[in-house]
């Protein structure tokens, strides 16, 4: 295959943010009365559209307030990754060294995705290139945010390589008919062996990926 062109997942695969706002949720949820771990809250949280992560607790929680998690979570959420957020590893030096096209395609709103962006100095890189599943209309693992993506890079979603952390992101990618890099620490068994799947836990290994199909 030939890849013209790269569409980023942003949360935990340009900036290290789902830590942090597993953090904020651990305390959020404390504060009404329900322990849940950091770590357990990231392995709900990850890659899924965030009403649905509410609705899912809500399930588990019937007196949970929803709007007060929602809002204490965009309230504090965005100072925190203003003042504290960090970039993935290496994904500053790929960014930069990049020779085609690329974009961020996320769950998250336009808001969270360019605080997050600018709070790491990766904004400029996609200040025009940003897909916001809200603005779409289309959340992670539903294909049509890739190809919204793929879309607005001018290529069909089979000259696209998507970078994604997340079960959900890999499944819309695939389902659009890209190519997609299993980035991270993921468990991400259930796609090994599909032909336009490729694991790569850091940017080194995306580095020699890219440096292998790239036009």
């Amino acid at each position: 295959m030939t890849i013209h062109g790269i569409i980023f997942d942003c949360d935990g695969t340009l900036v290290d943010s789902e830590r942090l706002a597993a953090q904020v949720l651990s305390q959020l949820l404390r504060e009404q009365d329900v322990e849940m771990s950091p770590a357990e809250v990231l392995s709900r949280f990850r890659g899924v559209q965030f009403q649905c992560f509410v609705d899912g607790l809500r399930d588990l929680y019937p007196t949970l307030s929803s709007e007060a998690l929602t809002v204490g979570f965009r309230t504090r959420s965005i100072p925190l990754f203003e003042g504290s957020l960090e970039p993935m590893p290496g994904a500053i030096e790929f960014v930069e060294a990049l020779k085609i096209p690329a974009c961020v395609a996320s769950n998250g709103p336009r808001i969270k995705i360019e605080s997050c962006l600018k709070a790491v100095g990766l904004y400029t890189a996609f200040e025009n290139a940003i897909i916001s599943a809200y603005e779409v209309q289309a959340w992670k693992p539903d294909p049509k945010i890739m190809l919204h993506a793929a879309e607005h890079l001018g290529l069909p979603a089979g000259k696209c390589l998507v970078v994604e952390d997340s079960l959900s992101g890999v499944e819309a990618g695939l389902l659009a008919g890209c190519h997609v890099a299993g980035y991270g620490d993921t468990d991400f068994s259930r796609f090994v062996g599909y032909a336009n799947f490729y694991l790569c836990p850091d940017y080194r290994a995306l580095n020699q990926l890219l440096g292998r199909v790239i036009a």
